[in-house]
C-alpha cells in the first residue's frame, strides 16, 4: 500500500528544485513522455488528499529519481528509508533536504494563499433580505470590498448601507477556507455586528453567496436575522449614495446594468436571483425569531431558575 506520497513527493521538489506543479509534471515528462503524473492531480497528491494510482507513475518516479529500486517500493517505504535512499544517491545531506522541503512547502502554500487574496479583493454589490420589520419583504442592497493586507490572508473587508436613518458602516477580516468564506464584520462607532458564511471562491470569482447573520438596525426590538446574500463582483466603485432598499418591484438585472453590468436575458436571472434569495423564508422575508416566543421560553426557565437558585 502507498505512503507518504505527499511527504515523497515534498522532498523529490526539494531535491530537484522545481517550483511549481508544472515544472514537477515536466520532469516526470522529460523521463516518460506519455507518463500518467496528473498535474491537475499533483495538487492533491501534495497535499495528502489522494495519491496515485497507477503504478507507472511511481515506475517513472524512480528513473526520475535514479534509483535502483523499483517504482512499487517508492511507493510502499517508510519515509526515513525513502530519505536515505535518494540521500544517499544524489549526495545530500538528509537535514538539508528536509530543510529545503520544509520551507519549500511554506513558501508554495503561502504563495496559494496570497493568491486567492489576490483573487478575491475587490468591490462587490450585495442583494439581501431587509431585517428591518418595516421593509419586511424586500430587498436591501449594500456594497462590499475586500482588501488584501500584510500576512497570509490578510484580507479586510467593508459593508456599507445606505439606511433612512443614515450610513452603516461594518468592517473585519476575511477568512478564505477550503470550506468556506468567512466574515466577521462590525460597526467602529456603533454596536452592529453580521457574520458572513459563504461558499468558497471558485474562479473567476464573478460572485459570491451564503448567508448573512445579525440583528435588525432599524426596529422596536433585537431580533437576531438570518438571509441569503448574494455578492456580485463589480468592475468599478459603486456610487457613494447607491444602496438602501430596493422598491418592492424592482430589479437586481436593471440594478447592476446601473452599475455597468449588464446581464444577458435580465429577466430571466431576476427569476434566478430571486428564487435564490427567497428558498429559505416562508413569506419572503428574512429567517427571524420573534421576540415574543423566546420570552415565553425565557418565562419558563427563569422562573425554574428562581426557584432553585437558593
Amino acid at each position: 500500500m502507498a505512503q507518504h506520497i505527499a511527504q515523497k513527493l515534498r522532498l523529490t521538489v526539494a531535491l530537484l528544485g522545481t517550483v511549481s506543479r508544472k515544472d514537477l509534471a515536466a520532469a516526470f515528462r522529460n523521463v516518460n513522455p506519455n507518463t500518467a503524473f496528473d498535474l491537475g492531480r499533483a495538487d492533491k497528491w501534495l497535499q495528502g488528499r489522494a495519491q496515485p494510482r497507477q503504478l507507472s507513475v511511481y515506475d517513472d518516479w524512480s528513473k526520475l529519481l535514479k534509483l535502483e529500486q523499483s517504482g512499487a517500493w517508492i511507493a510502499q517505504s517508510d519515509l526515513p528509508g525513502f530519505t536515505a535512499a535518494i540521500c544517499a544517491r544524489h549526495g545530500i545531506d538528509r537535514t538539508e533536504l528536509e530543510r529545503r522541503a520544509g520551507a519549500q512547502f511554506e513558501a508554495s502554500s503561502g504563495h496559494e494563499e496570497r493568491s486567492l487574496g489576490l483573487a478575491l479583493a475587490g468591490t462587490y454589490a450585495c442583494y439581501s433580505h431587509a431585517l428591518s420589520p418595516y421593509y419586511r419583504g424586500q430587498l436591501i442592497r449594500g456594497s462590499l470590498s475586500i482588501e488584501t493586507g500584510p500576512g497570509p490572508h490578510g484580507l479586510t473587508a467593508a459593508y456599507r448601507e445606505v439606511l433612512p436613518t443614515g450610513q452603516l458602516l461594518v468592517g473585519g477580516p476575511v477568512t478564505p477556507t477550503k470550506r468556506g468564506l468567512y466574515a466577521f464584520l462590525k460597526e467602529t462607532d456603533g454596536d452592529a455586528h453580521f457574520f458572513l458564511c459563504l461558499f468558497p471562491q471558485s474562479r473567476p470569482g464573478s460572485v459570491l453567496g451564503g448567508y448573512m447573520c445579525g440583528g435588525a438596525i432599524i426596529g422596536p426590538e433585537p431580533q437576531p436575522s438570518l438571509t441569503r446574500i448574494l455578492i456580485v463582483r463589480l468592475r468599478d466603485p459603486t456610487p457613494e449614495a447607491w444602496g438602501g432598499y430596493l422598491p418592492p418591484d424592482g430589479s437586481i438585472a436593471r440594478d447592476l446594468a446601473s452599475l455597468g453590468l449588464t446581464i444577458e436575458q435580465p429577466e430571466a436571472v431576476d427569476r434566478q436571483l430571486a428564487q435564490f434569495l427567497v428558498a429559505d423564508s416562508k413569506d419572503g422575508g428574512a429567517s427571524q425569531i420573534p421576540p415574543a416566543e423566546f420570552r415565553a421560553i425565557l418565562d419558563v426557565f427563569d422562573r425554574h431558575w428562581l426557584r432553585h437558585s437558593g
